[in-house]
């Protein structure tokens, strides 16, 4: 808490450094966080948020019964920065998270900077993950790892969206892996890599597109009926909702703007809980 206190005020010279185009580059030393949130049930069947732990710039707040939002209280995550996120959600609670504002990932001198994210959800628990866009700023490296273990009566909607960069700069590199799984057997693996100008302005990666994001659907509380679920992929413009092998979709969307990549994840979204 006291290294947050200086740095909020402190002036921007001591936040950052000059680089030869003017802008504002960080220095200061990369930091190591974990916040962390666990439910539990309430006597009446309802949700008790039993541990809400918070290490700057991972800061917790509840907004609502169910519900916590992830509040960032200090720049970044800069190079060198190791945050790590725990969420445990109990038998038959529910959570949603969410976050405030979008991150703004940030170059540093301490190596790649580094997002854990480890979520169990148990039987008949629900989670909604769906924090605001990460923004990859120019230079930045950053990894990211999601691991999600849901017991076979949980659901899940969780997504992610990335930007490749602030306005009219490239992106820095990001390379991200997401791990799924339900029962312990595996239900999504995905790995995703942006930064390399070869290989993102390609037709068959990311084209023109400058976002792209990817929503999980998964259990009972994310599952039309039967006789409503897609039974084969359906494509739209910039935006594919995949039926997966195990129980559980996948909607994957692209596009040149957060507003519409926002858009074309909630109409995939929408296709998979079986909406007309």
């Amino acid at each position: 808490m006291r290294r947050h206190a200086a740095l909020a005020s402190a002036s921007p010279a001591a936040a950052g450094e000059a680089a030869g185009d003017g802008r504002l580059r960080p220095s200061r030393r990369a930091l190591r966080a974990q916040a962390v949130v666990v439910t539990e049930a309430s006597s009446r069947g309802g949700t008790v948020l039993a541990t809400l732990r918070s290490e700057p710039p991972l800061t917790l707040r509840r907004t609502g019964p169910d519900q916590v939002h992830l509040i960032s209280t200090a720049a970044g995550p800069l190079g060198g920065d190791h945050l790590e996120l725990d969420i445990d959600v109990a038998a038959g609670t529910g959570l949603e998270l969410r976050s405030v504002a979008a991150p703004l990932v940030l170059p540093g001198q301490g190596g790649p900077s580094r997002m854990i994210v480890n979520a169990r959800v148990g039987p008949g628990a629900t989670l909604r993950f769906t924090p605001e866009p990460t923004i990859l700023a120019a230079a930045c490296d950053h990894h990211l790892l999601v691991r999600l273990s849901l017991a076979p009566t949980a659901s899940v909607l969780w997504r992610e969206e990335i930007i490749f960069g602030r306005h009219g700069e490239a992106p820095g590199r990001c390379r991200t892996r997401f791990d799924a799984t339900i029962g312990g057997v595996p239900l999504l693996r995905q790995q995703l890599a942006v930064g390399d100008p070869a290989v993102d302005t390609s037709p068959a990666v990311y084209g023109t597109a400058r976002c792209v994001g990817s929503t999980l659907l998964a259990g009972p509380a994310f599952t039309p009926p039967a006789d409503r679920r897609p039974a084969t992929a359906t494509i739209a413009d910039g935006v594919a909702v995949l039926p997966l092998a195990a129980p559980g979709t996948l909607v994957s969307a692209l596009a040149g703007d957060a507003v519409e990549l926002r858009r074309r994840l909630l109409w995939g979204e929408a296709v998979a809980a079986g909406a007309d």
